[in-house]
């Protein structure tokens, strides 16, 4: 996964010395500049449930709005190249229930390392400035595809959440059982907010649809390439990927 990045961290580069040379070759006449905001519907979950999340219960809609601006350089008839910068937010409200999970959690003030089985309840807090680099191609006079990577800085990120309604088997799966109640006081908590990556890498697909001269309508999907955590983070048994669609509205300025 590190040299996927450094890949595609080389990619950037290159296209951007495309587009700046495209902007010589074209001139600025002939760029195209688009204000979008949006609102995204996804969270950050692992490839592939695992056996040891049994069920979701719940997925609750967060604020998740974001909005900036694009610049599109052709570099020919069909084909362009387009940047932007977007303020997004990624959030995730979530309970699940699991099976034998691994969990490392705070109990009063000793922290607690195991196997657990009950609820899950989880907070994903995301704010960030995303940069993506993507190639377009014109199907016709309304209708645009977009698709390359992106990378995104975070300027906000928290990852906590209360395990209850449960226990937690210290270290292995006949390790001692430690009971977790439904009440304040009785369930624990976890904090892995530290522990998540202030970059992310990762690929964006869309389509913008202009449904009168100025204004249109878009759809996009974002999948991280890397976890929302550092990879050297092994409490959360899975990697978990920010996956998230996107509905938008765009009005181009020139």
């Amino acid at each position: 996964m590190r040299k996927l990045k450094y890949v595609l961290l080389a990619l950037f580069g290159l296209a951007l010395l495309a587009a700046r040379n495209a902007q010589a070759q074209t001139g600025l006449e002939k760029l195209q500049v688009k204000a979008r905001v949006g609102y995204s519907i996804g969270g950050t979950a692992p490839i592939g449930m695992p056996a040891t999340i049994r069920r979701i219960e719940s997925f609750r809609l967060t604020p998740n709005f974001m909005a900036g601006a694009d610049v599109m350089f052709p570099l020919s008839e069909k084909f362009g190249l387009q940047t932007a910068l977007h303020y997004e937010i990624k959030d995730m409200d979530s309970e699940v229930t699991t099976k034998g999970y691994h969990m490392k959690v705070k109990m009063d003030e000793d922290e607690l390392e195991g196997l657990y089985t009950g609820r899950v309840w989880q907070k994903v807090r995301q704010r960030m400035l995303t940069i993506p680099l993507q190639m377009t191609y014109e199907i016709s006079q309304k209708v645009q595809l977009k698709a390359g990577p992106y990378l995104s800085l975070l300027l906000c990120k928290d990852f906590y959440g209360i395990a209850s309604d449960g226990y937690l088997r210290k270290d292995d799966p006949t390790g001692v059982k430690v009971v977790m109640g439904s009440q304040e006081g009785e369930w624990a908590t976890y904090d892995f907010g530290d522990d998540m990556r202030t970059c992310q890498v990762g690929v964006s697909v869309g389509i913008d649809w202009a449904f009168c001269r100025q204004w249109g309508l878009s759809a996009d999907l974002s999948w991280g390439l890397t976890g929302i955590h550092h990879g050297d983070f092994k409490t959360v048994e899975q990697t978990l990927y920010p996956i998230y669609g996107t509905i938008g509205l765009f009005y181009r300025i020139k």
